[in-house]
C-alpha cells in the first residue's frame, strides 16, 4: 500500500508530495497532469522489475505509444532536467516468494524508499543515452511513529495488522560522491557485510535484484512495487474467451474475466460447499444489476470441444448474451466485481475515469463498487479484506460530487520557476477540514470557487453569441440549448458563493 509519493522533475511533477488512503479520487481538466502521477507510480513499479532503459521505454507517452527516455524530465525551456527523485512511503507484505520460490519475511513492514536517476549521453552505447543510479535507500518507519504517517482515519485493529516488526539500520544506503558512489545492499541481520554495487554501473535498481535468502525485507518492498498496476480496460480484451489454461487474474487491460470468474467459483467450490460455486456467480449478477437492470445471471460455459471459457450474462427473459456483445460499460463493470471477489488481487490499481461508458444514473453505483475494491480500515487485514488500495482520476463532476471530502485531491495547473527558468507544473490540492489538511497545515487547500467549476458545471455566464443576446460581431444568437429552456432552468444548479 503507498501511502506517500514525493516527486521531483519527473515529466510536470516537479515538486509533488501527496499522501493516499485506501481510496483517492484525484480530479482535474484535461491535460493538466493527472495522468503523470500514474505514469510516477508504475514508472517505479516497473523499476523494481526491469532495467533502468527498459522501465523508462515502458512509459507511455499521451497518445500510449513508447516514450522518448529523455522526455520522463521536466522541460525546462527547450532543455530537460538531469535528475528526477522519487521517496515512496508504503505498507508491505507480511511474507512472499522471491522468483525462486524462496520464502521471506519482514523484519519490518513500513518502509520509506529513495531512488534518484540520472540522464546521462552514452556515446559507447547503442542508443547513445543511459540512466544512471544516483542514489538509492530503503529503510524503516518506526512502528511508534506509523500513527504519524498514516493521516487517513482507521482503527487501531488495522495498523497493527499491517505495521509490524522492528529493524535498526537500513536495508539499502548510498555512500561516496561521483564516480566513487556506492549503493550497498544490508542484510536484515544485525550481523553480516554488506554487498556494495558501483552506481553508475548499475544496469537496473539494487532493489530490483533481491531474493529471500540476502534481503527478505527488501525483496516484500519489491514485491509490493510490483503489485502497483495501470487498469487499462480494453473491449477487446474484455471480450475475449480465455482457454482452459489461461492465467486465473484479470489482466490490467481486463483481459482473463471468464477464467478468473470461473477460478473464484470452483476455489469456492472445493472449500466443501456444495453451493458455493453458484453462489459466486450470483454475488457477480447483484454486483452488476446495480448497473443494468435487466440481468438475472452471470455464468461462464465451458466449450470442452475448444476447450474455452466464455462469459455469459442471462436476461429476465432467459436471453444470453456473450461477453462480445455486451456493451463496453457493462465489461467494465463486471472486470471490476470480479476483481472486488479475487483476494488474490492485492496492491495498489490505478484507474483512468471509471466513469467512462457508464450512463450518469449508474455512476453511484460505479464509485461504489470501486471503493468497494479498497482494504477496510475499521478491521484487521486478511483473507476477507485484503490490503487493496485504489487511486482513480476524473474530470466528471458527477464523480468529483459523490466522493467523501477526505479521498478527494484536485490537480491544478501551474507555472512555476526552475534554475531561473518558466515551466508548466501540477500542484495536488485537498480539502479544508480533512485528514490531508490536518497532516499538512501549511498546504493551500481548495478554493471554493475552484470546487464550483465541478459542482455545478451548467452555472456559467451566458456567452456572446447565446440566445438572448448579439455578441460583439453583431451575429444573431445561435440555436436553443438543453440549458436554455425555460421550464428546465429550476432544475439547474447555482454558482457557489466565493
Amino acid at each position: 500500500m503507498l501511502t506517500r509519493l514525493r516527486v521531483k522533475n519527473f515529466k510536470n511533477l516537479v515538486d509533488v508530495d501527496v499522501s493516499f488512503g485506501p481510496f483517492t479520487c484525484i480530479a482535474g481538466a484535461n491535460g493538466v497532469g493527472k495522468s503523470n502521477l500514474f505514469d510516477a507510480i508504475t514508472f517505479l513499479s516497473a523499476l523494481a522489475d526491469r532495467p533502468l532503459m527498459d522501465a523508462a521505454k515502458s512509459v507511455r507517452d499521451e497518445r500510449y505509444r513508447a516514450t522518448d527516455v529523455r522526455s520522463l524530465f521536466l522541460k525546462l525551456g527547450t532543455e530537460h532536467a538531469d535528475e528526477m527523485s522519487f521517496e515512496a512511503e508504503m505498507l508491505v507484505p507480511e511474507s512472499g516468494q522471491d522468483d525462486l520460490g524462496q520464502t521471506a519475511k519482514a523484519s519490518i513492514t513500513f518502509l520509506v524508499y529513495r531512488l534518484t536517476l540520472r540522464y546521462r549521453r552514452e556515446p559507447g552505447v547503442a542508443s547513445g543515452e543511459r540512466i544512471e543510479v544516483v542514489e538509492e535507500d530503503l529503510r524503516h518507519i518506526n512502528v511508534g511513529d506509523a500513527h504519524k504517517h498514516l493521516g487517513f482515519p482507521h482503527s487501531a485493529n488495522w495498523r497493527k495488522s499491517v505495521v509490524k516488526g522492528r529493524r535498526v539500520g537500513p536495508f539499502l544506503s548510498t555512500e561516496g560522491r561521483g564516480a566513487e558512489r556506492r549503493i550497498k545492499l544490508h542484510q536484515d541481520g544485525r550481523s553480516g557485510k554488506p554487498r556494495e554495487y558501483l552506481a553508475s554501473q548499475l544496469p537496473r535498481t539494487v532493489l530490483s535484484s533481491t531474493n529471500a535468502l540476502e534481503s527478505p525485507t527488501a525483496l516484500l518492498a519489491r514485491r509490493e512495487m510490483q503489485s502497483w498496476r495501470l487498469l487499462q480496460l480494453e473491449p477487446s480484451s474484455l471480450r475475449q474467451p480465455d482457454s482452459f489454461h489461461a492465467p486465473v487474474h484479470v489482466g490490467v487491460d481486463g483481459s482473463h474475466l471468464a477464467s478468473t470468474l470461473q477460478h473464484l467459483a470452483r476455489r469456492e467450490a472445493g472449500n466443501g460447499d456444495a453451493g458455493a460455486e453458484g453462489s459466486v456467480f450470483a454475488r457477480v449478477a447483484n454486483a452488476l444489476s446495480a448497473l443494468v437492470d435487466d440481468v438475472r445471471e452471470v455464468r461462464v460455459d465451458e466449450d470442452r470441444q475448444r476447450e474455452l471459457f466464455t462469459l455469459q450474462v442471462v436476461d429476465r427473459d432467459g436471453n444470453l448474451h456473450a461477453a462480445r456483445a455486451l456493451s463496453d460499460g457493462t465489461l467494465r463493470f463486471l472486470a471490476l466485481a470480479i476483481l472486488d471477489m479475487d483476494p488474490e488481487a492485492r496492491g495498489l490499481l490505478c484507474f483512468e475515469e471509471p466513469e467512462n461508458g457508464i450512463h450518469p444514473e449508474r455512476i453511484p453505483a460505479m464509485l461504489r463498487l470501486v471503493e468497494g475494491l479498497c482494504v477496510g480500515v475499521d478491521e484487521a487485514v486478511g483473507p476477507d479484506n485484503p490490503l487493496r488500495q485504489v487511486i482513480v482520476n476524473t474530470h466528471s463532476p458527477a464523480v468529483v460530487g459523490l466522493v467523501k471530502d477526505d479521498d478527494l485531491l484536485v490537480a491544478v495547473a501551474r507555472e512555476v520557476a526552475v534554475n531561473k527558468k518558466r515551466c508548466q507544473a501540477v500542484r495536488f490540492s485537498w480539502l479544508r477540514k480533512t485528514w490531508r489538511a490536518t497532516m499538512f497545515p501549511n498546504v493551500r487547500t481548495v478554493s471554493r470557487g475552484l470546487l464550483a467549476a465541478y459542482l455545478n458545471p451548467l452555472a456559467v455566464h451566458d456567452e456572446p453569441g447565446e440566445p438572448g443576446k448579439r455578441g460583439s460581431d453583431g451575429k444573431r444568437p445561435g440555436p436553443r440549448r438543453v440549458k436554455d429552456r425555460e421550464d428546465l432552468q429550476p432544475l439547474l444548479p447555482f454558482m457557489a458563493e466565493e
